[in-house]
């Protein structure tokens, strides 16, 4: 196995945060509900969980945003997943935290 698929989630270099590919989180700043979807957990100041839709598809989004001109703004680092994905993950909710647990 070579190093092909680390480079996502190596350090990356580059110094500031990468420009938004998607749209900020409303007009007037970081809010609970935007025109994106509706933020069901705040993870930690800067990581949230939102349900949207893109594309026409309902997504679950694990995201880090950053702050910027006093817009939350999101960065790359996270991950969109399917609801087809998003299922796979809560069926299996239960053997990840027992791994986790026996991690600790």
């Amino acid at each position: 196995m070579g190093l092909k698929g680390n480079k996502r989630f190596g350090g990356g270099g580059g110094g500031g945060q990468p420009p938004a590919k998607r749209q900020a989180a409303g007009k007037d700043g970081p809010s609970e509900e935007t025109d994106d979807g509706i933020v069901v957990a705040q993870i930690s100041k800067n990581k949230r969980v939102a349900v949207r839709s893109w594309n026409g598809k309902v997504m679950v989004d694990m995201r880090e945003f950053y702050v910027k001109d006093g817009k939350s703004l999101p960065t790359r680092k996270g991950i969109s997943l399917s609801m087809d994905q998003w299922e796979i993950l809560r069926d299996n909710i239960k053997a990840i935290d027992e791994a986790v647990k026996e991690n600790t």
